[in-house]
């Protein structure tokens, strides 16, 4: 059986509306009716330079709310029933990654890397904008990859003296920024510095910001050393690459080994003239927010969301709607992302 699907048949080529075929479950995975799919930066670099692309015609869209329909049998798929449904991130280890994509009718979600909506207090909407954003920020602070960090489910995060530690995020006023704050505060850090637009600031103080830092200001790094001194050693820069990590690195401290973890490469280095001395070195680290890469620390994560976004510790993005599968509105939101105009997108392929 064949399904309508929104189809990237070539680099820097507009989405079109096509068909291809219905996947059947494995072990372990779940057939889902997609009834929401949510649209990030990612996705725009998707369509215009073949980020994350396998094979063509692709299909886009890495996190979903979908209605089971089929269950393969597995441990971790027998937790789950026909009819629930279930939001996820859709990278996977092995498999067409197509069909575990969002923008068609039907798709294949990994039930280990799922949660039940009805858990959440959220709707199928605002579910949907929860996997990329708040993952990468938990990937980020907690993975062995990324700052290393006990996450708030570890019997070790009871001992670290999260109270006493100061946490720098970049790209606070992001959605992936935002959730990164709400999970620092949830750890406990003592400090939280936000570098973001001041039109952020009364939403980022209320999300656990102690600090906001003006992105604007031609002096942020010494505004952040203001509040922080020399102590910094852990920062995560959301949004910037290449040569904009200079601020993230110049932050850490000069006397203390420090670490910045990106969401974006950065192979550039950079000169004590512009980051400081360094004497006790740094790292620099960028991370890529998927579940199966770091199951140390996202089998717990998935497990553990839905009773954080029920008990408000986490919250949902802002989104829009666009109705159908309709090309030209998706194209046109993947555009916002490029002119950096865009607010969430979310798509109902069914309506």
């Amino acid at each position: 059986m064949s399904q309508n699907a929104l189809l990237l048949r070539g680099v820097g080529t507009p989405l079109v509306l096509g068909s291809r075929s219905i996947p059947q479950p494995g072990p372990n995975q779940l057939l889902v009716k997609v009834l929401v799919t949510s649209l990030n930066p990612h996705d725009q670099k998707t369509r215009d330079v073949g980020l994350f692309v396998t094979q063509f015609p692709h299909v886009l869209a890495s996190e979903l709310v979908g209605e089971i329909v089929e269950i393969g049998e597995g441990e971790y798929s027998a937790e789950f029933a026909v009819g629930d449904h279930v939001f996820g991130h859709t990278f996977v280890k092995g498999g067409n990654d197509n069909d575990f994509n969002g923008v068609q009718q039907y798709a294949l979600a990994d039930a280990q890397f799922v949660a039940k909506v009805a858990n959440t207090g959220l709707t199928d909407d605002e579910a949907a904008t929860i996997p990329v954003v708040v993952l990468a920020g938990f990937i980020a602070l907690f993975s062995e990859s990324g700052l290393g960090l006990p996450p708030p489910f570890s019997p070790k995060a009871a001992s670290f003296d999260f109270a006493a530690a100061t946490l720098l995020v970049i790209g606070g006023g992001s959605n992936t920024g935002k959730a990164t704050i709400e999970l620092g505060k949830m750890a406990g850090f003592g400090r939280i510095v936000a570098v973001a637009g001041l039109h952020n600031e009364v939403e980022l103080k209320a999300r656990g910001a102690t600090h906001l830092v003006d992105r604007h200001a031609a002096d942020v790094s010494e505004r952040v050393r203001t509040i922080t001194g020399d102590d910094l050693i852990y920062a995560i820069d959301t949004v910037n690459a290449g040569q904009e990590q200079e601020l993230g690195l110049a932050a850490l401290s000069n006397s203390k080994r420090g670490t910045l973890i990106t969401l974006r490469r950065g192979d550039e280095e950079f000169g004590p003239d512009r980051i400081g001395k360094k004497v006790a070195g740094y790292e620099r680290r960028a991370v890529l927010g998927v579940s199966p890469m770091h199951p140390e620390v996202t089998v717990g994560f998935w497990k553990q969301l839905p009773a954080w976004l029920k008990d408000g510790k986490i919250h949902p993005s802002k989104y829009t709607v666009v109705k159908g599968l309709d090309a030209e509105a998706v194209n046109n939101a993947l555009d916002g992302y490029l002119a950096g105009k865009a607010v969430k997108t979310n798509i109902h392929p069914w309506e």
